[in-house]
């Protein structure tokens, strides 16, 4: 009998985790596509194929499963973000138009919060990590600029969510001239600047 427990537990676990996984998709969801003041527990339960009482059990409350998603996504984010090479305006380009191509209705949607109260937060959190990306990416060309506040400012707008859905959605641009575009931008301004 104790050389099943192991296994039951670890069973269990994995079960859970797949659980928990559902529970934070099914959140992402609503976020995403509804409204999520709201939406009620017991429908975003029954999206994840469970119950509120398991959702509970899980985070607590409506709060924890929101910050538990965001910090979910947060990690993503910043896992794919900051894969961007240092110093490299083509390679940083390229990431982040994978990461709107993956996640811009995202972006848009965290972009478009105003106010005050936990999703203020997450929407602020998000712009605090699209800063940290260009620091990361275009750091040492901000450090040599003339105006390296005013660079920093151009930076953070020219690679914007919303510059990307003015270019790709409002213009029409596709992938690689976009790339071009956005390229031609950093270049110039790091030109002028330096």
């Amino acid at each position: 009998m104790s050389e099943t427990r192991p296994y039951t537990q670890v069973k269990r676990a994995k079960a859970a985790e797949r659980t928990r996984a559902a529970l934070l998709d099914a959140a992402d969801h609503v976020f995403l596509t509804g409204d999520w003041e709201a939406a009620s527990l017991d429908s975003i339960a029954a999206r994840a194929g469970t119950t509120k009482q398991t959702l509970l059990r899980h985070f607590g409350s409506k709060a924890g499963l929101l910050e538990a998603g965001a910090q979910r996504g947060i990690d993503a984010v910043a896992a794919q973000r900051l894969q961007a090479p240092r110093g490299d305006v083509d390679g940083a380009i390229d990431n982040l138009l994978d990461h709107y191509e993956d996640r811009g209705d995202e972006g848009l949607k965290l972009a478009s919060i105003q106010g005050d109260g936990a999703m203020a937060d997450i929407a602020a959190r998000a712009r605090r990590l699209h800063y940290d990306w260009v620091d990361h990416a275009f750091g040492a060309a901000i450090d040599r600029a003339e105006q390296p506040e005013r660079t920093r400012a151009a930076l953070i707008a020219i690679c914007d969510v919303h510059t990307w859905q003015l270019l790709k959605r409002d213009l029409g641009l596709g992938r690689a001239e976009l790339h071009r575009t956005l390229t031609l931008m950093i270049r110039r301004l790091l030109e002028e600047d330096a």
